[in-house]
């Protein structure tokens, strides 16, 4: 097994949340709910990036910020209509999801 860090994201509604994320190039790897109706707890990944949306309300805090590193900021930004800025350390863009979770994106400048 290798070792990883996997944030974990509160979200409102996990159908939602998915199908922002699908726009970054995440992909739904499984779904767990307690009950049909209790709170989804949803692993997303794209390539061997991974993150947790959760709709349990103490598993994480709004405005949580989050660093990708991705080859291509520029097609990231134009499939969200931002503008790529450069920073000494990369090539950058910031996004809110729908429930106010901040991602920094990023391609290294080196």
């Amino acid at each position: 097994m290798n070792e990883e860090v996997i944030p974990i994201l509160h979200v409102q509604d996990a159908t939602a949340a998915l199908a922002w994320y699908g726009r970054l190039g995440f992909v739904k790897q499984w779904e767990h709910r307690f009950d049909p109706e209790f709170p989804a707890f949803v692993e997303v990944a794209r390539g061997r990036v991974r993150l947790f949306l959760s709709e349990h309300k103490d598993d994480a805090r709004p405005d949580t910020l989050i660093y990708l590193r991705v080859r291509d900021v520029d097609a990231v930004a134009a499939e969200f209509g931002a503008q790529a800025k450069d920073a000494p350390w990369a090539r950058e863009i910031e996004l809110r999801d729908p429930d106010g979770n901040r991602l920094r994106v990023g391609t290294p400048t080196e």
